[in-house]
């Protein structure tokens, strides 16, 4: 492959990495029932609603999920993952593979959202504890309910919290579940959190 080529691939990777969190941001939001005020919540809502909102008209949430959003992650990752099978080896890979591919990718982006969420998490909690910045309060309410059972299972120790260490070991442990799973279908490599 050549720069130009290598260019591409990158540029579409980015681009749609940055969009996928975004919109996968909405569905977490929407999810753990988050501030809908915050600012941070207002940004990304009004980023994903040109693309959400006519789809929301066809295809209604589910029992609290945002089945539209989710479905729209999928799609813009098979789109991603046919643009760069398209630009490396000049040909969209098969419907099923390809729809493999979207699912998987969608969930490795979000729980690779949750691994950089958690290790935010820790380092504020020793430099700004107390903080009632925005950011602050938005990540603590998207990360609690996953610390929250982890927390149960090893609580804390002599006043010292082991729990995000068990979260961190069980999202590894997802992410090799993934790439293997990926690599299964032929589509390994083809999304950046999918490497």
């Amino acid at each position: 492959m050549n720069a130009i080529y290598a260019i591409l691939v990158y540029l579409i990777q980015t681009l749609l990495s940055l969009y996928l969190m975004v919109m996968l941001l909405r569905f977490v939001l929407q999810w753990v029932r988050a501030d809908f005020y915050n600012p941070i919540s207002q940004f990304v809502v009004k980023v994903t609603n040109p693309l959400v909102i006519p789809l929301r008209r066809v295809i209604p949430g589910y029992g609290g999920f945002d089945v539209a959003t989710v479905l729209l992650a999928v799609l813009l990752q098979m789109a991603g993952i046919a643009a760069v099978f398209m630009i490396r080896f000049g040909a969209i890979p098969a419907p099923l593979p390809l729809l493999l591919g979207g699912l998987l990718g969608v969930v490795a982006l979000l729980v690779q959202m949750y691994f950089f969420a958690l290790l935010a998490m820790i380092i504020l909690s020793w430099v700004a504890q107390g903080s009632r910045h925005p950011a602050i309060l938005l990540l603590y309410q998207i990360t609690e309910p996953l610390m929250a059972p982890v927390r149960k299972l090893l609580p804390p120790m002599g006043g010292l919290d082991f729990s995000p260490i068990l979260a961190f070991i069980l999202i590894n442990i997802v992410q090799i579940a993934l790439q293997h799973m990926a690599a299964a279908v032929g589509v390994l490599g083809f999304a950046p959190w999918l490497s």
